[in-house]
């Protein structure tokens, strides 16, 4: 007989040995938060520079998009999220929207601001409509917008309420809030989905959502693919009915004699 094997369980680290870990954990977590915060001041500057570089593009791209009617109420009525904020008079009003325009502040981190360039419109007075948000030092979000003056009788934010109220709870589901009630509305800057999605996915690249396809185009273009699909199955079944009838003639062909 060999000797036993006796299997000895390593000894646990102590208390101290934890305890020593942990101090170590967390002077190596300091480093790693420290370049961390170099990594964002360095991510910060190269941001500020393309900032200013794409400036004149934007410029440029307004002065296109002034040339397309209806460009701005198009993109939104297409934008998923928007259209779901936006009432028939809400549409009606965005008809006389020219321009938009997204300016984040100097330093980035402290804010942006969206403007909204009107023509002379029956709803209100206003030539620009914006909105600012703004982070302070402790980083707590706050903004403020321009006062709609409505014209008599035109207050949108107004009329919708009433009209939901009239129409009774069914109606105040299917029928969204104003538009513009979110130019008043300064509850939870911090969490302003809006904003957020205006300045970080149209502003960006609008004309994606101006060009997306009307939906019926699609359906009409869907069914005709359906149709052409189903002509190719029909087109392959007779082939392959054509198919089994010309090995049937081959097969005839060897059994008859000569």
């Amino acid at each position: 007989r060999g000797p036993r094997c006796s299997q000895q369980e390593e000894p646990p680290f102590t208390k101290k040995e934890q305890q020593e870990a942990i101090e170590h954990i967390d002077e190596v977590q300091n480093e790693i938060d420290r370049l961390n915060e170099q990594a964002s001041e360095e991510i910060l500057k190269v941001e500020q520079k393309y900032n200013k570089l794409r400036q004149p593009f934007f410029q440029k791209r307004s002065e296109l998009i002034a040339k397309i009617p209806n460009f701005w109420v198009t993109t939104f009525v297409n934008h998923p999220q928007v259209s779901a904020l936006l009432g028939e008079e809400d549409e009606e009003a965005l008809h006389y929207l020219t321009r938009v325009e997204v300016t984040e502040f100097e330093d980035i981190k402290s804010g942006y601001r969206i403007d909204f360039y009107f023509d002379e419109n029956p709803y209100f007075e206003n030539k620009v409509l914006s909105k600012e948000f703004h982070l302070n030092e402790s980083g707590d979000p706050s903004s403020k917008s321009t006062e709609i003056k409505w014209k008599s009788g035109k207050d949108l934010t107004k009329r919708s309420s009433q009209t939901q109220n009239k129409a009774g709870k069914k109606r105040q589901h299917e029928e969204p809030e104003s538009f513009f009630t979110w130019f008043t509305d300064h509850s939870d800057a911090g969490a302003d989905e809006l904003g957020e999605v205006i300045k970080d996915d149209i502003w960006p690249n609008p004309l994606q959502y101006y060009l997306v396809p009307d939906m019926d185009d699609e359906e009409a273009e869907g069914e005709d693919d359906d149709d052409e699909e189903g002509l190719e199955d029909i087109d392959e079944e007779g082939d392959e009915d054509d198919g089994e009838e010309d090995e049937d003639d081959g097969d005839d062909g060897e059994v008859c004699p000569r």
